[in-house]
């Protein structure tokens, strides 16, 4: 049984991210606005040059670092990115469409420290397409799930969900585009409770201790 970050002063995030970063504005929108009132984002790291989601927190002013992971070992350049997300005394580390498989010793380095979110409601259609995956295979109801991350693709300790139905009129394009609404209110919602330190994670489930009135 472990719980973690229960100290109440700022906490500070650190996004990983390798495209548009849709998670990261949305996070960093939650917290202009006082919906993550105990949060800043410490520093955004791309591992993919030309990421827009970069070039946005660039504009938003936020402190970002390119880490080119093409051509690299994962080991290698995971230790480059700890390493730079220690120097920013991080406190929980955020993948926002961050395409790349963390190797474990990343993860041993921030134990119950990772967020990830995915669009499907795990454990079922984890990896790519999640949604296509959701809709061609029948489903009535679909979603997004916020998680820690282990060394398992989309398998850590699942943290929230949220569900939406099937719609008769969907395709998977229209089904991905309304999940990706629910991700952006799912992650501000997990983040905040996990900076909480409200919580315990027991086996495979995270129980939180203190319920909101």
């Amino acid at each position: 049984m472990t719980s973690c970050l229960a100290s109440p002063d700022l906490k500070r995030l650190g996004i990983l991210l390798s495209g548009r970063g849709s998670n990261f504005l949305a996070i960093a929108q939650s917290i202009r606005e006082g919906r993550l009132p105990n949060a800043e984002v410490a520093i955004v790291i791309a591992n993919v040059a030309d990421a827009p989601g970069l070039a946005a927190a660039r504009e938003l002013g936020l402190p970002t670092a390119l880490f080119v992971s093409q051509g690299r070992k994962r080991a290698e350049h995971d230790a480059d990115v700890a390493e730079c997300l220690r120097q920013h005394d991080v406190d929980l580390v955020i993948l926002a469409g961050y395409m790349r498989l963390l190797s474990p010793e990343f993860i041993a380095a921030f134990p119950n420290r990772i967020l990830n979110i995915h669009p499907s409601l795990l454990p079922a259609f984890p990896g790519l397409d999640a949604q296509q995956q959701a809709f061609d295979y029948g489903c009535k109801v679909a979603g997004c799930t916020v998680h820690f991350v282990d060394e398992h693709l989309d398998h850590g300790v699942i943290v929230l969900q949220r569900s939406i139905p099937v719609l008769e009129t969907d395709d998977g394009h229209t089904l991905a585009e309304r999940i990706l609404v629910e991700e952006h209110i799912a992650y501000t919602e997990a983040i905040a409770q996990v900076l909480s330190g409200e919580f315990q994670i027991e086996g495979r489930r995270y129980v939180r201790t203190k319920q909101s009135l």
